[in-house]
């Protein structure tokens, strides 16, 4: 009788679980905080019921700071991971573009991420970004190298272009792009952010079935 209860007892114990939720955090700057936007509408909610409709059981964390640089996202990477996610997506870069901050500085902050992920086992999403053409031709191809690079070294998932579903629609054509960006002319709206999602989507199904493994 003691066995068929412990027996039972395991089986409902691996059940429940089976039924936890992957948890994943989203490291990330303003793209992934989800700034200007209403409640419900920004990336980590817009992913999350994307995910949903999926029938991935994934619970999505929003670590993003609006503002955050690659040395931020290196600042905050012990604390982040102290919650124990199941899974980490990186998405930094962008406010680094904006400083003009030399790619091997940026190259250097998210390795001490991938390392320290590295070190605790948490599988890793690496969301890139494509730097513009006003920094000059060899700091773009330094720049958008970091991330394919990076992700080969250290085993990670890649997601090449963070805006890479707007860019779909729109091309390089930045009166296009305006349709999918809020007034200040670099970060998305709702339906911009809804493209997005859709582009990384595939590659955050990805993340959940290997963090479940």
């Amino acid at each position: 009788m003691r066995k068929m209860i412990a027996g039972l007892i395991f089986i409902f114990t691996a059940a429940v679980a089976q039924a936890e939720p992957v948890r994943v955090a989203a490291l990330g700057d303003s793209l992934v905080q989800g700034y200007g936007l209403p409640q419900g509408q920004g990336w980590v909610p817009q992913l999350q019921r994307w995910l949903g409709e999926k029938g991935a059981e994934a619970r999505l964390i929003n670590a993003g700071v609006s503002g955050d640089t690659t040395a931020g996202g290196a600042a905050r990477i012990d604390w982040t991971l102290a919650d124990k996610p199941d899974a980490l997506i990186v998405a930094l870069g962008g406010n680094d573009l904006l400083r003009g901050i030399a790619p091997a500085e940026s190259r250097a902050n998210l390795i001490h991420i991938l390392e320290t992920s590295k070190t605790i086992g948490v599988p890793v999403l690496l969301v890139g970004i494509q730097a513009p053409g006003n920094y000059g031709a060899d700091f773009k191809l330094e720049f958008d190298a970091i991330f394919p690079e990076l992700s080969a070294e250290y085993g990670t998932l890649l997601h090449v272009d963070s805006l890479a579903g707007i860019r779909a629609v729109t091309g390089n054509d930045p009166q296009a792009a305006g349709k999918y960006l809020q007034d200040d002319g670099i970060h998305p709206n709702a339906e911009g952010v809804a493209l997005n999602v859709a582009a990384i989507g595939p590659k955050v199904l990805d993340l959940v079935a290997q963090a479940a493994q």
